[in-house]
Parts: C-alpha cells; structure tokens; sequence
C-alpha cells in the first residue's frame, strides 16, 4: 500500500516537532526522542506550533467518541466492495497526481528507529543490545553471526549476498528508502521497498537516488498473502509499516502481518507506525465515508483505519512476534495565524521475532 495523505498531517509535522512517547499500559513516560516541549500553562498555546505528549480530558475524549458514533453509519456493501476492488485505481490515481511532490523524506525514522542506522546494521548482536530496546531491557541473547546469516540466505535473489537487509513495505516515492540509503552506509545493507502503486514504485526507480546494487524495488499488494516475495522466508533484519497498514481493510491485517513475520530473521524486528484511534484525521470525517468501525473512505477513494495499542498488539503476537515497544504519541499541534488547535494521535510499534522460534514454527 502507498504512504498517507500530507494533508493528514503526518509529513509535514513529525518531522519538525518534538516528539515524547508514552506507554498507556503502564503509564509510563518514555525517553523523549525529538523534544520535551510541554503545555504547563493553556495561555501560552499558541506560542509554539506544537505541544508534546498531551493527554486529554475526560470531556475531551468524550466529545471524540461521540463525534466518532455520530459518523459511524458503514456505507452500503456494495459501495465497500468498489472501493476494495479499485484500491489499486485509486492510489495510482493519486500518485499520478501528486508523483514525489507531496511528502518530506522521514529523517525522524533514526531517532525514531535506530535499527534503520549504520551502528544497528554494522552487526546484529549490537542492535540487539542497544537500538531494538526502547522499553530499557538488555537482550542477553546472541543472534546469528554474519556467517550463518550468508548461509541462511544462500541463494540466488536481490541482495542474496547481503548481511543486513531492509525491507519497507508501502514504500510511497521512496520517503524512507532514501534516506536509509544516504544515511546508513553498512556495505552489507540491501534495501528492498515495495508498494501497491505501480506509479509510485516507478518514481521510486527513476529518482536518481535509487541504485540498483543497493536497492530492489517492486510492486507488491500486501494483503495478497499467497503473492511472493524477492527474499526467502527467513532473510529479513528489519521490516518497515509506516502508515500503511492501516491502509488494508480490518479483515485482511492479520494475515498480512503473519506473512510478512514469515520473513523476518530470529531476532528480526518488524516497526510500526500508524494512525491512533480518535485521531484528528478520524475526527474530521463525515458521514457517508465509513466503511466500518474506524474504518473510512477519503475523497479520492483512498482507505485509513484507526488503531488502538491492543489491536495491534493483538496483530503482532498472534503471528509470534515479540513486543520491544507500543507506545501512543499524543500531540497538540497548532496553526498559530488561524489560532487553530489540532490533537494527533499516533502509535509507535517494535515486535521481534524471538531467537528461538517454538517447535512448530520451525522448518
């Protein structure tokens, strides 16, 4: 699936603002990754354009569940099924519009996600210990060497002589490609992306960016589970999900997850980051644009649901990954001209597949 709408508010803002997670579960305030920037005092809203981990009131979330019930009416099935069938048009549709103009390369995903750095891919005992545990546990564990990676991956695909490999699924016009690309310069990086726009993957191919001894990029439909990959089962370090599971329809998340954990190495993590239930975006639909529970259709045929940490948990631990972190960032943006407020709520995910896999899983 193809990257989220900028008017959404996600291009355009973590990339510029402070950024400090919390873990609802436990209610605990984790280290702040972009800033610390907190709202003590409501008069002095408008002085910045955006405000760090800022929790709403009882009322507050109130008044979203209210306005999300009101919108709540699922179109009629026949209109859910067209727009299922036409997935595919409608993003093409957009990038045909809008080609590689309409979003910001995401070099928040290094601070974010340290695993898409050079120090995490120079070798993978490294990542274990310090960049894949942001709930502050130490994996004691040793994972496979480089030479068992080689041996793992013997074979003849894209990157099959690789000793850490990148894949971003819904990879847009290249937004996270690039960046990894110009940032991590492991000679043993190989990045795979993929989207389900056969435009935006032919922008991501002609961008003078791309290199092929680097790089594969292909077309890929992340909710057909019996489509195959370039890589063996079994490859992968690190898998990407920004913004784009949410594209999926809710019935097809779980296997979609479960393929792709198929992929993921022992001790390869998958990273998540997506749109929270009670989001703005969620809050600015209308009615006549839901296609099920926090689940919507926008103006140009482009799909979004809305999550909550459970529900993704749930995803990931039923395909047997691990959890290292789930968090919901809150933030209060604000359009200081229009004097306008604007409450964002996403979720942050990493999940590991465990080093060593139960009986049943193993081949």
């Amino acid at each position: 699936m193809a990257a989220p709408h900028a008017v959404d508010g996600v291009e355009r803002s973590s990339s510029e603002t402070g950024l400090i997670l919390s873990d609802s579960s436990t209610g605990d305030v984790k280290r702040p990754q972009f800033g610390t920037r907190f709202l003590t005092d409501p008069r002095q809203v408008f002085q910045h354009n955006a405000w760090d981990n800022v929790e709403w009131t009882e009322d507050q979330e109130a008044a979203a569940k209210k306005k999300v019930s009101e919108n709540s009416q699922p179109l009629p099935p026949e209109k859910q099924e067209e727009y299922d069938s036409r997935a595919n048009e409608y993003w093409n549709g957009f990038y045909t519009i809008h080609e590689n103009r309409f979003f910001k390369d995401r070099h928040w995903l290094f601070t974010e996600f340290p695993e898409l750095a050079p120090q995490c891919s120079l070798n993978h005992e490294s990542r274990l210990e310090g960049c894949g545990t942001d709930d502050g546990q130490q994996d004691s564990q040793v994972s496979l060497d480089q030479e068992q990676s080689r041996e793992v991956a013997d074979g003849d695909f894209p990157g099959s002589s690789a000793t850490y490999r990148i894949l971003e699924v819904g990879c847009g016009v290249g937004n996270t490609v690039f960046p990894i690309l110009k940032t991590n310069n492991d000679p043993g990086l190989f990045v795979y992306c993929c989207d389900f726009s056969g435009t935006a993957v032919e922008l991501v191919k002609i961008n003078p960016e791309y290199d092929p001894g680097r790089c594969f990029a292909f077309v890929h439909d992340l909710s057909d589970v019996e489509a195959n990959y370039p890589v063996p089962d079994g490859t992968l370090d690190v898998i990407v999900l920004i913004f784009v599971l949410s594209a999926l329809h809710p019935n097809k998340m779980q296997a979609s997850i479960s393929r792709l954990a198929r992929l993921l190495k022992p001790g390869g993590v998958m990273l998540l980051r997506d749109y929270g239930r009670y989001d703005m975006a969620q809050l600015r639909f209308k009615k006549g644009r839901c296609l099920a529970e926090n689940f919507y259709v926008r103006g140009d045929g482009t799909r979004v649901y809305f999550f909550t940490q459970d529900e993704l948990h749930e995803l990931f631990t039923e395909a047997g990954l691990e959890k290292v972190q789930n968090l919901v960032d809150r933030r209060l943006q604000v359009n200081r001209g229009k004097q306008l407020t604007m409450y964002r709520v996403w979720i942050q995910c990493k999940y590991r597949k465990a080093l060593v896999q139960p009986p049943e899983t193993q081949d």
